[in-house]
């Protein structure tokens, strides 16, 4: 379409008015920050707490099965599940890394770097061979866990961790995948010290269980010497994996840098035993249609 002079500097005007009105705006909400923070600085221990924003995490749908810490039912079944014997320290993680038939370059430098992040981890690239056919093996030689790496159009997508000899087996959607040499401000490579592990805001009995599934997968003793953390930190049950490496500055200050690989995870199903696609029984399946009816409900 064709505009006249008039009609464009029209638009141009009110364009303009548009910017000075959003500029006014900023300065009075910046003017009435700075009035408030002086006010709570002049009233001291006596000024009132500052109001928590609301948000999407703290406004969340309460879920019946939240864990209560003191839960003593939680506790027994924390005790005689497939992962006790690794709390209890009578295994040792012991973890092969596999993928999807012919991988390509990007998922082969993937499972290398995921490698160097869990220790005693193996990767073996499969051709043709079934996973029931790798399973057997794996138990036979004191394996622990299984991950396989899927891949969609050369792109690392999916991630299945099976716990073994008895599963659970879960099955992931992956994303957002970066390789160390595509992470800005990286740090160098990481060494062979075994990583600090933490799991933060899985709080429910299906958090739980895949936090357990993801804490099996690291040795008990962290050598705190090499000052590496790995990270899953789970927010509206998105699963971010980080990998860093910490300094401290000071008593008070702590720098830190990224090591990669770092990825996204979410999960689609949790299954009993290990992998079995036709007459496997599922413990959760996530059905898109009926259980994301509101947003401020989750399942972790």
């Amino acid at each position: 379409p064709t505009f006249s002079v008039s009609e464009i500097k029209n638009k141009q005007r009110r364009h303009f008015m548009f910017l000075r009105w959003k500029q006014q705006q900023r300065k009075e909400k910046l003017a009435l920050k700075k009035k408030r923070r002086k006010e709570r600085e002049a009233l001291g221990d006596k000024a009132p707490p500052k109001a928590v924003p609301k948000t999407i995490e703290n406004q969340r749908v309460y879920d019946e099965t939240t864990v209560d810490p003191n839960d003593e039912e939680v506790a027994f079944d924390e005790a005689t599940d497939e992962f006790a014997p690794y709390f209890n320290r009578q295994t040792v993680p012991k973890i092969l890394i596999t993928t999807s038939d012919r991988p390509r370059g990007r998922t082969v430098r993937f499972c290398e770097q995921l490698a160097t992040v869990i220790p005693n981890s193996h990767v073996y690239y499969r051709r043709g061979l079934a996973l029931k056919r790798i399973i057997p093996q794996c138990i036979a030689r004191d394996f622990t866990d299984l991950i396989v790496i899927n891949e969609d159009r050369k792109i690392p997508n999916g991630l299945v961790l099976s716990h073994l000899p008895d599963g659970p087996t879960a099955h992931f959607r992956m994303s957002s995948v970066r390789l160390r040499k595509e992470i800005k401000r990286k740090g160098k490579e990481p060494t062979e010290h075994v990583p600090e592990v933490i799991l933060n805001n899985f709080t429910t009995r299906l958090g739980h269980s895949i936090g357990r599934m993801l804490a099996a997968l690291f040795p008990h003793d962290p050598q705190f010497i090499g000052r590496q953390v790995a990270t899953f930190h789970n927010q509206r049950d998105y699963i971010f994996f980080r990998f860093h490496r910490y300094i401290f500055k000071s008593e008070k200050k702590v720098g830190i840098q990224e090591l990669g690989p770092r990825f996204t995870l979410k999960l689609r199903s949790l299954q009993k035993g290990t992998f079995d696609s036709k007459f496997g029984e599922y413990e959760w399946i996530h059905k898109r249609r009926e259980m994301d009816t509101s947003r401020r409900k989750f399942h972790l």
